[in-house]
């Protein structure tokens, strides 16, 4: 049997790494997994070896290199093909469940509606990615950009997260606007890391349950 593939999506500030290490924890023992499936964890950008070079160049590049916005649509693109054929085709034909920190929402929220960048361009660039391959289940972590920042403030920033307020508000109503398709699930990240956590929970066994 194939595996699923469930994906966190949202802003810097959301509260993403926290929630995603909690569903980590309790999908294994929820009982919606088969006893013989693993559970892979992984990101994007950075969940393979090569990746983990891109992560770098993307978001810490050395003083005077970042990429240009042509040349950071590439370089997403081309950590997210080598994550898919390396790194999650292969978990999900094994018969294990993948989350995945981000995925190609982030492009399309970040590049397209932050940086502006051709739709057409990124849709091209998605489908020669990954081949076709989509999320079972999207989860958006729905945080005002403004309390994002609050949350955030006094860390350092990588590049991505430095880009202002504006540029935030634009790949929230990204965001927004991908939360309407389908297998996209909204979750207010303004509760309690409690409420938050109890409702990705019932969303994933509501819709992955058997």
């Amino acid at each position: 049997m194939r595996g699923r593939f469930l994906v966190l999506e949202g802003i810097d500030g959301c509260g993403k790494t926290t929630q995603l290490q909690a569903l980590a924890d309790w999908l294994p023992a929820s009982g919606l997994m088969p006893s013989t499936a693993n559970l892979v964890i992984t990101r994007e950008p950075g969940g393979t070896s090569l990746g983990r070079a891109l992560r770098q160049l993307l978001l810490h590049p050395p003083e005077g290199s970042a990429p240009t916005e042509r040349a950071e649509l590439l370089l997403y693109a081309a950590d997210r093909a080598q994550h898919v054929q390396a790194c999650i085709e292969p978990a999900l034909e094994r018969g294990d469940w993948v989350l995945s920190d981000r995925f190609s929402g982030s492009t399309a929220a970040y590049q397209g509606h932050g940086r502006g960048l051709d739709q057409e361009l990124i849709d091209q660039l998605e489908h020669a990615a990954t081949a076709g391959l989509r999320p079972d289940l999207c989860l958006w972590l729905a945080i005002d950009p403004v309390e994002a920042a609050r949350r955030r403030a006094g860390q350092q920033q990588d590049r991505m997260e430095a880009a202002g307020l504006r540029f935030l508000q634009r790949v929230h109503a990204g965001f927004a606007e991908l939360a309407q398709r389908n297998g996209w699930f909204t979750v207010s990240a303004d509760q309690s890391r409690e409420q938050v956590q109890h409702q990705l929970q019932a969303l994933v066994t509501q819709q992955l349950g058997s």
